[in-house]
């Protein structure tokens, strides 16, 4: 098990699209596995491969409602509905530290995806759980949170995230940079 690197935005790699999981490899686990490990190292809700450098299409996801541990790994996630009601939820990326915008999405989805034994799942998510793949999803496929934003709003954003890492400072108390003081 690894706490493993995250990429800050605005990397290119996450404009990157993720390549489909063929076989559900033993290195495919310990990713997975490493992915959880990083997820709660940084107290995160969710995680896409792209945030961690890895272009492969899995989603890792623990909304840990109730401070309960409840796991869900989406290997090729694949929203197959999206509900035509929007509902606009704050939204903010560990790639993104100390900023969050109120974005716009589906209030529900349906989704099919491979498990971690490679058995196909399909789960209809609602609320804050659809947010939330829709958010990772969106990774694998290049496009992060603030591309919903104006370009202005957007630019304003990565400005002050970039400020505030640079004086170290990012606002977050869970936050896992290496703050030098």
């Amino acid at each position: 098990m690894a706490v493993l690197q995250l990429v800050l935005g605005p990397d290119p790699l996450l404009k990157q699209t993720a390549a489909p999981v063929g076989e559900i490899t033993d290195e495919i686990k310990t990713l997975v596995a490493d992915m959880f490990e990083t997820l709660y190292e940084r107290r995160g809700l969710g995680l896409g491969a792209n945030m961690v450098g890895i272009l492969k299409r899995i989603v890792v996801i623990d909304l840990q409602d109730g401070g309960k541990k409840t796991p869900i790994t989406c290997i090729n996630p694949e929203i197959t509905w999206r509900s035509d009601v929007l509902e606009s939820r704050e939204e903010a990326s560990l790639c993104f530290p100390g900023i969050s915008a109120e974005i716009k999405r589906p209030n529900a989805i349906k989704l099919r995806f491979q498990d971690i034994n490679g058995d196909t799942q399909e789960i209809e998510a609602e609320g804050w759980l659809a947010t939330v793949l829709q958010h990772e999803i969106d990774y694998l496929d290049g496009k992060v949170y603030l591309d919903y934003l104006s370009k202005m709003k957007r630019d304003r954003l990565i400005k002050k995230m970039q400020k505030q890492i640079r004086s170290h400072n990012c606002g977050d108390p869970s936050c896992g940079h290496e703050h030098h003081h």
